[in-house]
């Protein structure tokens, strides 16, 4: 290399660096999107990735069943990576990275409608499931928790004697710290992980569960007739079933992890039994 030219950099170096680097929230799903791509462009320098080097990893995900609004946060996390390379990092001589990040043009999109499934549904759906993601399904379907909050979940979240998880913030969509209270489905759930792994709740062949949209997920999925249905419509069943039982809207929202002006710190007794009391209403339902 001639002093002072500009280097070449593969895309797992830059991946690599970005995972050491970036501090954000949702970097667990962030190296599940990267480490996904990999084996399509990892050993690819940077100014050689584009759409058309891309193709293949979209194509192949779309066979898989992943929705495209889920390919476009891949690519968006992919596009983060290159313009960071370009605008941000340096190499000895100051060099970019990369002279200019490629644009990377987001899919077309519908935007469904919620679809929260009912009792004959869920039946179905678990049924097709294998057992380390139907356990995963019915903790969602009893607690409203988003599949990051699920497959990151930690023994030391856990307040045993009062029967809730504690989730700080940054583990938190809207960055504050929620309660998840446990009722008595997902507690026998939680009693059926425990001494599994030392740190996390839900793992695979003694591995932290990476994601639960993969492909045994959208496998069961279409084989249960339910493709329509995507993992956060768990959550927004687990929301239409406490409406349904009249749980009240306040406590719908503490319990969904919505922002209020409850803080989760200062819960009280009384307050965390009412919230015990209102997921109890939904277990009946969730007895599949």
């Amino acid at each position: 290399m001639i002093y002072g030219e500009r280097k070449s950099y593969t895309f797992i170096e830059a991946a690599t660096k970005y995972l050491n680097e970036v501090k954000k929230k949702s970097l667990d799903r962030d190296a599940v999107t990267l480490k996904a791509v990999m084996p399509y462009i990892g050993e690819l320098e940077l100014e050689r990735i584009h759409m058309g080097t891309l193709e293949k990893f979209i194509a192949d995900r779309q066979s898989a069943g992943i929705s495209n609004g889920t390919i476009n946060r891949d690519l968006a996390i992919i596009s983060r990576v290159m313009v960071l390379a370009s605008r941000l990092w340096r190499d000895e001589f100051g060099n970019s990275w990369l002279q200019e990040a490629p644009l990377l043009p987001l899919l077309k999109t519908n935007n469904r409608k919620p679809y929260p499934i009912n009792e004959e549904e869920q039946e179905r759906l678990i049924a097709e499931l294998p057992d380390h993601l139907k356990e995963m399904v019915i903790f969602a379907l009893n607690t409203g928790c988003r599949e990051t909050e699920i497959t990151r979940l930690r023994w030391d979240e856990e307040n045993r004697e009062l029967g809730i998880f504690t989730l700080a913030g940054e583990r938190c969509k809207n960055g504050e710290d929620r309660i998840v209270p446990l009722n008595s489905i997902a507690k026998a759930i939680i009693e059926a992980q425990r001494g599994k792994h030392d740190e996390y709740v839900f793992t695979y062949k003694g591995q932290p569960v990476q994601r639960i949209n993969g492909h045994a997920w959208c496998k069961a999925r279409e084989r249960a007739g339910l493709k329509k249905c995507r993992i956060h419509d768990l959550r927004h069943t687990f929301g239409r079933r406490l409406r349904a039982a009249e749980v009240s809207f306040e406590n719908r929202q503490d319990l969904l992890g919505h922002k209020s002006n409850r803080i989760t710190d200062h819960y009280c007794r009384a307050e965390i039994a009412q919230l015990h009391e209102a997921v109890e209403k939904i277990s009946r339902v969730n007895l599949a």
